[in-house]
């Protein structure tokens, strides 16, 4: 969870992935595991083992694509909002598709699911409502979802005696 903001009547809440480093560190990353590749595949060049140099720069290659989409995938996020008295979640594509599912505040559960493995570990985050089940947050640690389950379940409460 990156933001939270909590007023009187208003209630918006920004889910954010983790991207892995930052813009600088993903640079520094880069340039030292590309000299290590280039400085061990220099070794395996003058040995005669040519084949080897093209191995270590493909590795460089596919330590930067996975980066890449990492960084791609970090740019989808979900927003929580409350608008006009119904609670609106809104998923962000890394593409910049939007889809919004809208909750009225005083039907809508908040279901944290138990993990299959390890029970108590949170599982699965879902809002749900007459008939429509949305999952949330799926990209967060399971601790975050818990958190933001207890999060979500006190704002809805607060928001449903506030309304009554």
């Amino acid at each position: 969870m990156t933001e939270a903001t909590t007023l009187p009547q208003d209630f918006q809440l920004v889910l954010r992935p983790n991207v892995s480093l930052s813009r600088d560190g993903f640079i520094v990353l880069m340039v030292v595991f590309a000299a290590i590749c280039l400085v061990a595949g220099g070794f395996f060049l003058a040995l005669g083992a040519w084949p080897v140099f093209g191995f270590f720069g493909l590795d460089i290659l596919l330590l930067y694509l996975a980066f890449r989409v990492n960084y791609r995938r970090a740019r989808r996020y979900e927003m929580l909002e409350m608008r006009d008295g119904r609670l609106v979640l809104s998923k962000v594509a890394a593409t910049g598709k939007v889809r919004d599912w809208v909750f009225d505040p005083y039907w809508v559960r908040v279901r944290l699911e138990q993990n299959r493995v390890d029970p108590a570990i949170p599982g699965d985050l879902f809002l749900a409502s007459h008939g429509q089940k949305v999952a949330l947050g799926s990209f967060l640690a399971p601790a975050e979802r818990g958190s933001l389950a207890a999060t979500l379940e006190h704002t809805l409460a607060d928001f449903r005696t506030r309304r009554a």
